[in-house]
């Protein structure tokens, strides 16, 4: 996609079109590909990189700016850069529908890679394949979001898995070394945050290996940072509770 902008004729190429409608008109922006989601995401920094030109159309295509009066009824300004970057953070980004194909097929794979990553079979503590992930996604017709992160939606695909197939979050096993004056203590609040406590090494301090839900490491980290006041130590030995040896099942 090619532009021409009517002011100073400047050949835009590589175009990615951001778009946002307020008080009843259409705003555009022009950007350059696959820089958007760096900005919105927070990797991308620098809005030089990311806008091609700082003016404000309200038709990219045709190279039609937008009108000053226009701007300050429906933005409150005619700072170009502050309306370019609302337009950025808000905005619709327009892709052809061979492009949001491509897009909703590769944030699906990304999901069913992240499930696959994060979960087991309960029964066999075994993983399972990025295929299989797919093809259960596929049978419970999950429907990819292109405004919700990958790592979000991949929570609600196990969630909604659940219902259909045995599956759940792969199990952490973490160490705790704690002071045993603080440990005896404190090990009756963790029981509830704990699954399995694997081994137990009482000496000049208490030792733990155990295995938790992933969603609970944050509490038990504050815990015992809280408890022993800076004292205990927190290892993750590993993320996931997998039987050694196991090979992934299609």
């Amino acid at each position: 996609m090619s532009i021409f902008t009517p002011t100073n004729q400047i050949r835009l190429t590589n175009v990615a079109v951001v778009r946002m409608k307020r008080a009843g008109k259409r705003f555009e922006i022009a950007c350059y590909k696959n820089k958007v989601v760096g900005w919105r995401s927070g990797v991308e920094k620098d809005l030089d990189e990311v806008l091609q030109t700082h003016s404000v159309f309200v038709n990219v295509s045709k190279g039609q700016v937008a009108k000053k009066e226009d701007l300050i009824s429906a933005f409150g300004t005619d700072d170009q850069t502050e309306i370019c970057k609302q337009i950025l953070t808000k905005g619709e980004v327009q892709v052809s529908d061979k492009e949001r194909q491509t897009q909703l097929e590769q944030m699906f794979r990304d999901i069913a890679t992240i499930v696959a990553d994060k979960c087991v079979n309960p029964e066999t503590k075994r993983p399972y394949t990025v295929i299989l992930i797919e093809r259960a996604m596929k049978d419970i017709h999950y429907s990819v979001k292109t405004n919700k992160s990958t790592k979000q939606q991949a929570l609600e695909v196990i969630k909604q898995l659940k219902e259909k197939m045995k599956i759940e979050r792969a199990h952490m096993r973490l160490r705790f070394i704690l002071p045993v004056n603080e440990g005896k203590k404190l090990k009756e609040k963790l029981k509830p945050l704990i699954k399995v406590i694997e081994s137990e090494d009482y000496s000049q301090q208490l030792e733990i290996v155990c295995l938790i839900d992933p969603g609970c490491f944050r509490e038990i980290d504050e815990l015992i940072k809280k408890e022993t006041k800076g004292k205990g130590s927190l290892e993750v030995l590993n993320l996931k509770d997998v039987e050694e040896g196991d090979e992934k099942l299609e």
